[in-house]
């Protein structure tokens, strides 16, 4: 009797440890500075109908587009001259893929401090060919497009790119041949002192419903299953990251907010541009409604201009450029200096 007491004894002390292990690895995870809320503040109806133009643009007028659909040229065109048009001047940075040219496209503004240290913000622009890709992703180039005409006379004191990359979807994601991947492996080889990547992925969807909201196992009982927010997500060499970022878009953004850091084995942790950089050791993280885990027409031809909420888009770009401009001063973000 005394032995079976003392093997439960045991067996209860060794759960209750577990579970306490279990439990700070998951705070560190999800623990975030500031507090999710919404301002009170209207959008700006300038920026609403600017990015509503340059998804319909995109996911409309031009369509599917990846090297199979013949459109990603038409996609790559339409950014350049959306740059051109803000007095910017844009890098085509071309690669190779199944015998057919294909470009990155870039624009710089060089740090007048810090011009090694480089933030960098990053969309990919191509869609699946089966889908008008309107939130995924013509909604996180709109995004970029109207930081570019905020931001385009800034002095940052690091150096500032904003680069939209081809061919992150299917059958190229995460593979050598990712738009991203190239990039990230050349600045690399380069020796780019990236400190900070910022990816926009997928940022046009809301559902206020309740269990709109979906996550990988187990993660829904720490976050909301209202689908009225934007994530914050990198993987656990970017933890910092995350936290810088989430703390400068709570101080500002009329959006809730959500972070998370995790192995980018968990389902979504690495479903982005971002995932090109982290694999390689610069720290990353991607913004996102979350796609699939939200948006019922995630890679179907229903993921339509006429679906998004350009309302909120637009309130929760206040925040990224706030993000941005403290990435890129000094005094903001000390932390980022290497």
């Amino acid at each position: 009797m005394r032995l079976r007491l003392r093997t439960l004894f045991i067996v209860a002390l060794l759960v209750l440890c577990l579970a306490g292990i279990v439990a700070i690895i998951v705070s560190w995870m999800i623990s975030m500075p500031g507090t999710s809320e919404v301002r009170e503040r209207a959008a700006s109806k300038e920026a609403v109908e600017r990015l509503q133009r340059h998804v319909g643009a995109l996911s409309s007028t031009i369509g599917p587009r990846s090297i199979y659909t013949g459109q990603l040229e038409a996609a790559a065109a339409y950014v350049e001259t959306q740059l051109l048009g803000l007095a910017l001047q844009p890098t085509k940075l071309s690669f190779e893929v199944a015998g057919t040219v294909v470009r990155n496209i870039e624009v710089e503004w060089v740090g007048s401090r810090a011009a090694r240290e480089i933030v960098l913000v990053g969309a990919h622009y191509d869609s699946v060919d089966t889908t008008p890709g309107a939130d995924d992703n013509a909604s996180g180039v709109s995004a970029l497009l109207e930081l570019a005409r905020r931001l385009r006379a800034a002095k940052p004191e690091r150096t500032l790119r904003f680069t939209f990359f081809a061919n992150e979807e299917p059958p190229y994601f995460q593979t050598e041949r990712m738009g991203s991947a190239v990039y990230a492996r050349r600045a690399k080889e380069r020796g780019d002192a990236i400190v900070a990547m910022i990816s926009i992925e997928s940022v046009g969807y809301f559902d206020d419903a309740p269990a709109s909201q979906k996550y990988p196992a187990g993660f829904g009982l720490f976050y909301p299953d209202q689908g009225h927010f934007w994530a914050f997500v990198g993987d656990t060499g970017s933890r910092a990251l995350v936290r810088d970022a989430i703390r400068s878009f709570r101080s500002t953004a009329a959006l809730h907010s959500e972070g998370l850091a995790a192995p980018l084995f968990i389902p979504g942790v690495g479903w982005s541009d971002h995932w090109s950089f982290a694999v390689l050791g610069f720290e990353a993280i991607m913004i996102t409604d979350t796609a699939p885990f939200r948006n019922p027409n995630y890679h179907r031809p229903t993921d339509r201009p006429e679906t998004l909420d350009y309302v909120r888009l637009a309130k929760g770009l206040d925040g990224l450029e706030a993000i941005v401009r403290d990435f890129s001063t000094i005094s903001a973000s000390p932390r980022l200096s290497r």
